[in-house]
């Protein structure tokens, strides 16, 4: 059993949770206008729409890496034994600016070279491509977090 934090899905994110408790990425797509918003809120970001009713619909989990942070230290619980780790921010591949920031499973071995010992055979770089995976932190609860993905040759598919 973890110590960190456990997420508590409220009536718009509980499906996005029992997706996840799948090992599934779905994301809110607005039915008004057919864009995909994560977080979903009570209006959708793209349309503007105050009924966006929303249905969650599974996604590939591929996507770049368009920033990342590593975290030396934390103050949250649960996370002390867990330092440093790195936090990256993905544009998924479903829709352009569409972004969700999770850990990198890979950790930070990711960031030393590919020449090095200890080193990753792909280094994290900015347009890395990464694929979701989940971190299951308690019974029925998983949280989406990314691992780095070897690049697609010319002609296939990532």
């Amino acid at each position: 059993m973890t110590t960190r934090p456990l997420p508590v899905p409220d009536e718009i994110s509980a499906p996005y949770w029992a997706a996840a408790a799948g090992d599934v990425l779905a994301i809110a797509r607005c039915a008004r206008c057919g864009s995909f918003a994560l977080p979903p809120d009570q209006a959708c970001p793209h349309c503007g729409s105050t009924d966006p009713d929303y249905a969650f619909e599974p996604v590939s989990g591929r996507g770049t890496v368009r920033s990342w942070t590593v975290i030396r230290q934390s103050g949250l619980p649960g996370f002390a034994t867990e330092v440093p780790f790195v936090l990256v921010d993905v544009e998924l591949a479903e829709q352009p600016e569409l972004r969700m920031i999770g850990r990198l499973l890979d950790g930070p071995a990711a960031l030393e070279s590919p020449a090095s010992p200890d080193g990753p055979a792909q280094p994290l770089r900015l347009g890395a491509p990464v694929r979701v995976g989940f971190e299951d932190v308690a019974p029925g609860v998983a949280i989406p977090a990314f691992a780095l993905a070897a690049a697609a040759r010319p002609g296939e598919e990532p």
